[in-house]
């Protein structure tokens, strides 16, 4: 996705967790018409192992992956890409010195202080020479981060320009919560945030996604530039397949 992203293609993913399986994500993937998917460690309490075999599932159909986690401590942050994940998103961003702490985590030296085990799937379980890996890793790794906070909208200008983030990823709903607006993803105070994102990124070369809630919401931030939409989850997909089958049943139900 990282290099998709550097192409200036428009990514569509989707996100699992609290329904997750592994084979929704090959489902997702048969379907088609997916760039990829996250995986949230947030708000569900996944394995490294359920990584592990959601990356691998996502693979076999070309499907990249990432995984959101709370920034607190680096070894979550390396498990993600030991277990086969391309990146990881960072939740709760308070400030650019918390963004950029995030980044020291997910980064071998001289630009970070990830701890260099090689034995994991990123590593080829101990098959690329370390000085390979790590120059490879540094490259290719996809670090985002979520603007949702509002000193991490404030200061939205100076995490774009950390050396190391591809990606500011707006969060409506904190968003929204944030500026006392909660659930009101279209208000003026919401939009003006996502301006300054919008503009941080352009002025920083940098990409910016969102979770998009409505239509409305996804076509008002790909008109802003926004390259990474993420319009479902495995939640919001079995909610979309209940509603469908309680309207087509609905003389019998």
């Amino acid at each position: 996705m990282k290099h998709r992203l550097k192409n200036g293609e428009r990514l569509t993913v989707f996100s699992v967790g609290r329904m997750f399986h592994h084979n929704l994500v090959q489902y997702m993937g048969m379907q088609g018409g997916w760039d990829g998917f996250w995986i949230d460690g947030e708000h569900s309490e996944l394995s490294a192992q359920d990584i592990e075999i959601a990356a691998m599932a996502g693979r076999a159909h070309g499907l990249d992956s990432f995984v959101r986690i709370p920034p607190t401590d680096y070894a979550s942050v390396t498990r993600c890409f030991e277990s086969g994940a391309g990146g990881v998103m960072a939740s709760q961003i308070q400030s650019a010195e918390h963004a950029e702490a995030f980044v020291q985590w997910c980064k071998f030296a001289p630009h970070g202080q990830r701890g260099l085990n090689p034995l994991g799937y990123d590593g080829g379980f101990g098959a690329i020479p370390m000085a390979e890996f790590t120059e490879k890793a540094n490259r290719d790794s996809f670090v985002a981060v979520q603007i949702e906070t509002a000193r991490a909208a404030e200061e939205a200008h100076d995490i774009a320009a950390i050396d190391g983030i591809d990606l500011l990823f707006v969060g409506p709903s904190d968003l929204s919560q944030a500026f006392g607006v909660t659930g009101d993803f279209m208000h003026e105070r919401c939009i003006e945030a996502v301006d300054r994102i919008a503009e941080a990124c352009r002025s920083n070369g940098k990409h910016w996604g969102a979770v998009t809630p409505t239509v409305a919401y996804a076509e008002m931030v790909a008109e802003k530039g926004c390259t990474m939409i993420t319009p479902t989850s495995d939640v919001k997909l079995v909610a979309a397949g209940l509603r469908s089958v309680r309207e087509q049943f609905a003389t019998l139900w």
